[in-house]
């Protein structure tokens, strides 16, 4: 309490003017890092040459309050839509795998003027619906050219060494600019998973252990060019990714009897096939006006392909006989353009116009093959019987979405400001293969967002917004399970429609004087009116059944709360600490039991901790995660599933040597934690069969350790 009295009562600093970069509009460059009259706090390069930092991402971890896994989150799962938190040079990138946060870590930092955190709403900005927006300003410059060089290495608890690394080139000649960034992801995984089995009296009936890894590497070539004069902006942007890998699992089963543990082995051979490109690009034009008419254009491609064979045998016979064959074959297509009008009204109201279509393709087959089968053995399912009551030989679903949006800015006074919205949003979803169906779906999306500015420092948000869940396509068909290993297959829906909702927030933040830390509370209360979950599909009684569905209405409530701070009345003006209580709360009427049930998790506290020793060229710190308040439940049609996140402690050492290259030591899973879960098991269906078996089971990556060398030159 002492501690934050210091800074509370702490001066503020005084600021000077910005230039016309800045994607509010009217921000003030302080000295220091004071928020200025309209609330934008802006961090300049020389803030940050202390550091000696490689990357504009670097540049973030050394502001408080920013949660970096938040910033330049993924976009919807179809579309571009309007919302984002992240821009660079005050725009947008039209990209979703080749995305902005993706362009962090290739931005180096010599190259970034200034990093601005702007809480008002704006009509000049080209995203919706964030809190706050992180804008990069980069330099401006006749010519410039910067290499980026990381090399990393990862060691395993298993003594699994990997290897990887990225090299990314960034230029600038006249109003050109290019960045090139190839990368190598070592991506290996061995996890362990124990399991005990029980009856329903807590007698052990056998026991598991499991051996499952993924053998990958991935890698990603990526591109971003751009062009810039006094009225036209335009962008091109690239990537491919390829990610295909084995995944081989072995799995010990013993099994106890009144005499003797019989034990048996399980083996899993699955090849993974995983690539995508993507190709963006967008054009702005600025009016004399103030106005600007922008187009966005996005067309990708994804292929995520599965074959896994099964295996069973004593652990003495050879060669082990085939009992299990699943082919899953998904490709999925996308072509985007949206086009943006943003125009002034008076001094101190715009408005947005715009208009989107999205042209979504999904392929999509599943064929299963069992050796208890009653069909003549297959070729096509790896040489065992056909399960046809259980394949999809084949869907094709198809979605033509038109989004018309209208957003509305009005600077109140010098302290309020309010953003309203309209989206009418309006689409065909055609099924054809295993079923065929055209259906039409309409929705308006209303929305407020009101921000008062208490003082420079102190603000409030309030918002309202009606809100559109969109539908996955792997739910329509036939799929692959892969969290239940006596399951192999998730029945599909074709009746489901998109969850839609209300949600209301209020959030509080005080961002400290001289950049002493940031405190904000948030409170979110959400009314849900056909939540998505799991329904009962029986056809046949004997074969109990479950699909994703439309359950019913439901209610979420969550409070988030976050302090911030530097340590500088322990003369620590470096050092960050930084605390995060999250508290949830659900409703909703399970389908099977007719009780009321939560939908998610209760609660979770991180701890994070950052001090950078600058004079030494050396920083260290930590995060910790911890659920609690017990966990959350799965309930099916034949299973209740309670899942138990696991706590996580990671921590870094880093160390700045020859001048200019950064040396990090990391610690991923440092405690070993492990994520546990208890299934149980009934005969009939937890509607009304009884208890047959209960699993209890935990399983973990262990903790790895990342080395890792970056630079500049």
């Amino acid at each position: 309490m002492i501690a934050m009295l210091a800074l509370l009562t702490a001066p503020l600093s005084l600021g000077q003017e910005a230039d016309a970069e800045s994607a509010a509009g009217t921000a003030v460059v302080p000295q220091s890092t004071t928020p200025n009259a309209d609330s934008t706090v802006i961090y300049d390069a020389d803030f940050f040459a202390q550091y000696n930092l490689v990357t504009a991402n670097d540049m973030l971890e050394r502001i408080p309050g920013l949660d970096l896994n938040n910033i330049g989150a993924a976009l919807g799962d179809r579309g571009l839509g309007t919302g984002g938190n992240l821009l660079i040079n005050g725009q947008r990138v039209a990209g979703k795998s080749n995305s902005t946060k993706g362009q962090l870590s290739r931005i180096p930092a010599n190259e970034v003027q200034r990093i601005e955190i702007i809480r008002d709403t704006s009509g000049a900005l080209n995203v919706r619906g964030a809190s706050e927006v992180i804008n990069i300003v980069l330099a401006a410059a006749q010519s410039r050219s910067t290499t980026t060089l990381k090399l990393v290495n990862r060691l395993n608890h298993d003594d699994t060494f990997e290897t990887g690394g990225s090299v990314g080139w960034a230029n600038q000649t006249g109003n050109l600019t290019a960045l090139v960034n190839l990368d190598l992801r070592p991506n290996y995984e061995n996890r362990d998973y124990r399991e005990v089995r029980l009856n329903p009296n807590g007698e052990q009936l056998g026991t598991l252990f499991e051996t499952n890894i993924r053998d990958q590497d991935v890698f990603t070539f990526s591109t971003n060019l751009g062009y810039k004069s006094e009225r036209h902006r335009t962008q091109l942007n690239l990537q491919y990714r390829e990610g295909s890998y084995p995944r081989p699992i072995r799995r010990d089963f013993v099994d106890f009897t009144d005499v003797s543990a019989i034990k048996s082995v399980e083996k899993e051979l699955v090849d993974n096939e995983q690539s995508n490109w993507e190709v963006g690009g967008d054009y702005e034009f600025s009016f004399d006006s103030g106005s600007r008419l922008s187009l966005l254009l996005l067309a990708n491609n994804k292929i995520r392909d599965s074959v896994r064979e099964r295996f069973e045998a004593d652990p003495a016979a050879e060669p082990l006989s085939k009992e299990l064959f699943i082919d899953s074959m998904l490709e999925r297509g996308e072509f985007i353009v949206q086009g943006n009008y943003n125009f002034p009204l008076t001094s101190n109201q715009s408005m947005r116009v715009g208009l989107e279509r999205a042209d979504t393709q999904v392929d999509s087959s599943l064929l299963l093959g069992s050796a208890s089968g009653t069909e003549p053995p297959s070729e096509n399912y790896g040489g065992l019987p056909p399960v046809p009551s259980s394949s999809n030989l084949g869907m094709r679903v198809q979605e033509i979405r038109y989004e018309g949006f209208l957003f509305h800015n009005w600077v109140l006074s010098e302290h309020s400001s309010l953003e309203s919205s309209v989206v009418y949003e309006i689409s065909e979803i055609s099924q054809s293969g295993t079923v065929n169906k055209v259906r039409d779906f309409q929705y308006w999306r209303p929305s407020m967002d009101y921000r008062y500015n208490i003082t420079e420092a102190f603000q409030i948000r309030a918002t309202v917004q009606r809100y559109v869940e969109q539908l996955p396509f792997s739910l329509f068909a036939t799929t692959t399970n892969e969290e239940d290993r006596d399951r192999d297959i998730l029945a599909g829906n074709p009746e489901i429609e998109p969850e839609t909702s209300w949600y209301y927030d209020v959030e509080v933040e005080y961002r400290l004087p001289d950049d002493g830390g940031v405190l904000s509370s948030k409170f979110t209360y959400a009314e849900i009116d056909n939540h998505i979950g799991r329904i009962n599909a029986t056809t046949d009684p004997s074969e109990p059944l479950s699909a994703m569905g439309n359950v019913g209405p439901a209610r979420t409530w969550a409070w988030s709360n976050q302090a911030s701070l530097r340590l500088t009345p322990l003369n620590l003006p470096s050092a960050v600490v930084t605390a995060t209580l999250d508290l949830y709360d659900s409703e909703i009427t399970d389908p099977f039991l007719g009780t009321k049930q939560r939908i998610d998790e209760r609660g979770r506290a991180k701890l994070e901790f950052r001090h950078d020793m600058a004079e030494h060229g050396f920083s260290y710190g930590f995060d910790y995660n911890y659920p609690f308040l017990g966990g959350y439940y799965d309930i099916d049609i034949v299973t209740i599933t309670r899942n138990d996140p696991p706590n996580r402690l990671n921590a870094f050492v880093q160390k700045v040597w020859f001048d200019d290259w950064t040396f990090r030591l990391e610690s991923d899973n440092t405690l070993d934690a492990s994520r546990c879960r208890t299934r149980q098991r009934f005969d009939g269906s937890t509607i009304d069969g009884s208890l047959a078996l209960i699993q209890d089971s935990c399983s973990s990556r262990y903790r790895r350790l990342t080395l890792s060398v970056q630079t500049n030159f």
